[in-house]
């Protein structure tokens, strides 16, 4: 198993469940950033997906960060 092999179900997620399908640079971006907190993987997915961090609604920020939580693999 790769390294993305194991974010690919937190990926699944983002996408079915909020829309944001990130290619792979992005995956990368994302996978990079969660060592620094779930507020910067936010972001990162936010970015990745084009998706102007500043401007984007609580609401939105809010969802991702969850879906992340719930979707991130178990160390």
């Amino acid at each position: 198993m790769t390294p993305d092999d194991t974010y690919e179900a937190l990926f699944a997620a983002l996408c079915t469940e909020l829309g944001l399908c990130l290619h792979a640079k992005g995956q990368k971006r994302v996978i990079a950033a969660l060592p620094d907190g779930l507020d910067a993987a936010v972001k990162a997915v936010l970015a990745a997906d084009g998706v102007d961090v500043l401007t984007a609604s609580g609401d939105l920020k809010r969802q991702v960060r969850d879906c992340l939580k719930v979707n991130l693999p178990s160390a």
